[in-house]
């Protein structure tokens, strides 16, 4: 970016050069001298996930899972005539879940996609390829629609629900091992014109069209509980006199999965402003209709009908209102173990790419982390989940919340299935996430406190409604770094044996690579705007992925982009700053990609206050557009004999890392906020650093 730049470029004939825009026709030196291709995603819909081969069979070994039942005609039968034997469901899942002790695995990096296929073979059972497969996302839970351009990108959707390519990987995880008979459900309790706009805005639609897999709502919305299968037909649970949901439905799709099925639980990490988690247990409130009053799936509201007139309470007379806001909890939770009991999930694979703090809908903090974890015991997954978020254990929390150090929906299904969650055994490379006392925690409670390890205020996501529920609204939060006292941030280069084929594709070579995320802008204000970029090198170049979200791709297709682009930095880009030599910052190197693969290099010396134009990083760039997704993957390779000199084992370089987005109103965000009055990315005492393995 050129705000603080120029103040150099007017201090000499090649800094002129980059004001008045006078391109240089140079090679980039890409193979052969040809032009990066730019692909839409159609082109990937059939690449096969990382885990699976040319053609699939089934898998009977997968690590760390609990065999659970080991064959298709296993259980007793819980479906006929339109009822669910609800007696025999709970005896089942409770003597399971009582007996499950296996581990509980925590995996951390790598694209939502990377990590579903993951957490699938590490966490999934083996079936027979002929089990009919259900899988349950969070994709009901959202705040509601936004205009993305009225709300800085915000769709209202995104970040609140279980990613879609992370479904994506679970399910060609699951045709790997050759399962054919694979449905994506969710229940939700609004309109069916609504239903069909949540799949087209969440992606979801998308995805399951390309992957050829049913996607339907378990509702009797008109739709789904009448048409083909009948997969939303409701069906009375028998056996639910003296439980909280006497008058319990389930779906008939859930119900036949549950007696001759796998039904796999995929919802999101993230904190809820009233259960104060939302994963495996809360999730289970989409998967039931109530009898109470037609249609089935509007009555969900009466597993938590004690919340409206305490929220009332609270505003009149705070000591009576927290009192019964404790105790609509409570009984709520009571109720979503009642639910689980029937229903429960034979695997839960949770994801948290990023995982989400603050109050599961307007109020979010991302995790630094891109997590999932994954077990067969839907209690011992949500305790460890809760542990990622900071909401284990946490004795403030427990303070505010009547002394629940937890979600009480976690404690009351502990109890009722006699399981102990002091010391859960936990697997995965991300194992040591799950350590709740190292874990930074953003809490905010629909009863009107918040917690927070930081100095953060709370976050209001843009557009978010303000209300006495939510507390009213609060300033945007500030991402600490180093111009504020925090700690520089690090990102870290892998070292490869052979050099990556540059091809904009997220391939095996970028799998074990550690990213780095950033949603905020140059003053630390949160933006709901995702990056994620990744580094590897090796001997002969400096390699970088970037995936954006959130990306309107605002970019001169007419430019030629075999020539650098004077102003790129006027246009959708992203702008790595790296020095060459540890500790000094006064030098360094800039490098502009935009998401057509426009590009755009300088050296700069501070301390002869001068911008070199005429310098070359020696670029070899691919870029993969979704325009309807509004996703962007840059692949660079740096080749410039300045900076492959600059690589060796251990360097710790200078590294500043930005994006630029939209028109109105323009973003510039930034991995490490420069705080200056005004948008400026040349502030050397915010930079972090590159280390490399």
């Amino acid at each position: 970016m050129r705000f603080g730049l120029r103040l150099l470029h007017g201090l000499g004939a090649l800094s002129a050069l980059a004001i008045t825009g006078c391109p240089r026709e140079r090679p980039t030196e890409r193979d052969a001298g040809a032009p990066v291709a730019t692909r839409d995603a159609g082109d990937d819909g059939a690449r096969a996930h990382p885990l699976a081969t040319a053609s699939p069979s089934p898998v009977d070994v997968v690590a760390s899972a609990s065999p659970g039942r080991t064959g298709q005609d296993a259980g007793p039968k819980v479906t006929g005539a339109g009822e669910v034997d609800g007696a025999s469901l709970r005896a089942r899942h409770r003597a399971r879940i009582a007996s499950d002790a296996s581990a509980v695995t925590v995996l951390q990096g790598g694209t939502p996609y990377e990590l579903g296929g993951r957490i699938c073979e590490a966490s999934v059972p083996a079936r027979p390829k002929e089990t009919p497969i259900l899988i349950k996302p969070n994709i009901g839970g959202f705040e509601w629609f936004k205009d993305p351009a009225k709300s800085d990108g915000d769709d209202g959707v995104r970040g609140r629900t279980t990613d879609p390519e992370f479904v994506r990987g679970v399910v060609r995880c699951l045709k790997a091992r050759g399962h054919a008979r694979i449905t994506i459900a969710e229940g939700w309790g609004a309109k069916h014109a609504d239903w069909k706009r949540l799949v087209r805005v969440s992606g979801y639609q998308k995805m399951a069209d390309e992957e050829g897999v049913p996607l339907v709502a378990m509702d009797d919305d008109g739709v789904f509980d009448v048409e083909g299968d009948q997969p939303g037909k409701p069906m009375r649970v028998s056996g639910m006199e003296g439980t909280g949901v006497p008058t319990l439905l389930m779906p008939k799709v859930l119900a036949e999965h549950l007696e001759r099925g796998m039904f796999i639980s995929a919802p999101k990490i993230k904190a809820h402003r009233f259960g104060v988690v939302s994963m495996g247990i809360k999730g289970m409130q989409g998967t039931v209709m109530l009898s109470d009053a037609s249609p089935a799936f509007h009555q969900k509201w009466r597993t938590h009908a004690e919340l409206g007139p305490a929220l009332r309470l609270l505003e009149s007379d705070r000591a009576a209102g927290e009192k019964a806001y404790l105790h609509a909890l409570e009984v709520f939770a009571e109720r979503m173990v009642d639910v689980l009991e029937v229903s429960a999930p034979d695997v839960v694979l949770a994801e948290g790419a990023p995982a989400m703090g603050g109050d599961g809908f307007a109020k979010r903090w991302p995790s630094a982390e891109d997590v999932a974890v994954g077990g067969t015991n839907p209690v011992l997954v949500d305790r460890v989940g809760a542990a990622v978020l900071g909401l284990w254990d946490n004795e403030p929390l427990a303070r505010q919340l009547g002394g629940h150090g937890t979600s009480p929906l976690i404690e009351a299904a502990a109890k009722r299935f006699a399981l102990d969650l002091r010391a859960p055994r936990i697997e995965g490379d991300g194992k040591d996430l799950a350590d709740a006392r190292a874990r930074p925690v953003h809490f905010v409670s629909m009863s009107g406190y918040a917690l927070h390890s930081d100095d953060r205020p709370p976050e209001v996501a843009p557009g978010a409604p303000r209300g006495a529920a939510d507390g009213g609204a609060a300033p945007a939060p500030r991402a600490r770094g180093a111009t504020d006292g925090g700690a520089p941030p690090e990102a870290r280069a892998r070292r490869l044996d052979a050099p990556i084929v540059v091809d904009g594709e997220i391939d095996d070579a970028w799998r074990t690579a550690p990213p780095v995320s950033f949603s905020t802008d140059w003053s630390g204000a949160e933006t709901g705007i995702p990056t994620r970029v990744r580094f590897a090198w090796s001997t002969s170049a400096l390699y970088m992925l970037w995936e954006l979200e959130g990306a309107g791709v605002h970019a001169d297709a007419s430019r030629p982009i075999e020539a650098e682009r004077a102003k790129l930095y006027e246009e959708d880009c992203v702008e790595l700053f790296l020095g060459a030599s540890p500790g000094d910052t006064a030098r360094y190197f800039e490098v502009e990609v935009g998401p057509l693969g426009h590009f755009l290099d300088v050296a700069i010396d501070r301390t002869k206050k001068k911008s070199d134009v005429g310098w070359s990083s020696a670029p070899k760039i691919a870029t993969k557009v979704d325009r309807e997704a509004r996703r962007v993957t840059i692949e660079v390779a740096l080749r410039a004999p300045e900076l492959v000199a600059a690589l060796a084992p251990g360097a710790a370089l200078p590294l500043a890392l930005y994006r630029m987005e939209g028109r109105s109103p323009r973003r510039y965000l930034a991995w490490s906020p420069t705080r200056t009055p005004k948008p400026d990315f040349h502030v050397p005492e915010a930079f972090g650093t590159l280390r490399l393995e």
